[in-house]
């Protein structure tokens, strides 16, 4: 167990899979921090399509911008970095994360304990090799880990999410992964957990239940004052165009630098 009581979770990618699992750990009131560096490829899309609740697609980048604000907004830590290397202790985790600078001179160092780890940076397996129990698969120029049906890594406490564990390249399927590897950790964890429903009042407590752990009971008012204030963060998201465009495949840009 990490220094404080509450578990502590790190993810490994600030994508649709590490923030959806993100996003299902904090609720759950365990002790959350993404580590991200870079850029994740769903900023390469032009424009977002088939992902639930937009029937017309939706700006990549604002997919994105959303996904991490739900994150932090459920308690999500972030950390700007790239892991180098994982050690299992017996007791959790020791992650290296080195920051990302233009002059790898400056880059510096640091460590993150963590009792559980989801790995979800496509497509980056380099922190994972030599760790006995973990399978990596290589297909072509990528690395996947391998996992069981629950998203089990090989080494207890140690989860993949999403394309790096070899599901399809689809943005709903990944973020859809991400909370279901998160739910099995939620699961194998100390945390009391039913599920994260927000029911109406006396919804439990006028059938003579309580209401399960995760789940919560609200009225009326508070019902309305969540809805208006979801309402206005959405508009305020689409008032005006995404301010960044696509960011084009590395190898794209280089022969148009060179041209």
């Amino acid at each position: 167990m990490s220094d404080t009581e509450t578990p502590r979770v790190v993810i490994v990618g600030g994508g649709p899979a590490g923030l959806m699992a993100g996003t299902f750990t904090a609720r759950a009131g365990l002790d959350t921090v993404v580590v991200n560096t870079g850029e994740p490829i769903l900023r390469r899309n032009a424009h977002l399509e088939n992902v639930p609740a937009f029937p017309a697609g939706v700006n990549s980048r604002m997919f994105l911008d959303l996904l991490e604000e739900q994150a932090g907004r459920n308690g999500c830590l972030f950390e700007a970095g790239a892991v180098t290397d994982l050690e299992p202790t017996g007791e959790g985790f020791v992650l290296a994360v080195q920051t990302r600078t233009d002059d790898a001179r400056d880059a510096e160092s640091f460590e993150l304990r963590a009792d559980y780890v989801v790995a979800a940076s496509w497509a980056d397996t380099s922190y994972l090799e030599g760790i006995e129990g973990v399978g990596l698969t290589d297909r072509g120029s990528k690395t996947y880990v391998d996992i069981d049906d629950y998203g089990h890594a090989g080494v207890d406490g140690l989860y993949a999410a999403g394309r790096l564990a070899e599901k399809p390249h689809q943005t709903v399927v990944a973020a859809g992964h991400g909370a279901e590897v998160a739910l099995t950790l939620i699961d194998e964890s100390e945390v009391p957990f039913y599920h994260d429903w927000v029911a109406p009042e006396g919804y439990f407590t006028e059938r003579g239940r309580e209401v399960p752990p995760g789940c919560e009971e609200i009225d009326e008012q508070e019902r309305l004052r969540r809805e208006r204030e979801s309402m206005q963060l959405m508009q305020e998201a689409f008032d005006e165009h995404h301010p960044d465009d696509p960011t084009m495949h590395p190898s794209v840009a280089e022969e148009r630098e060179e041209e």
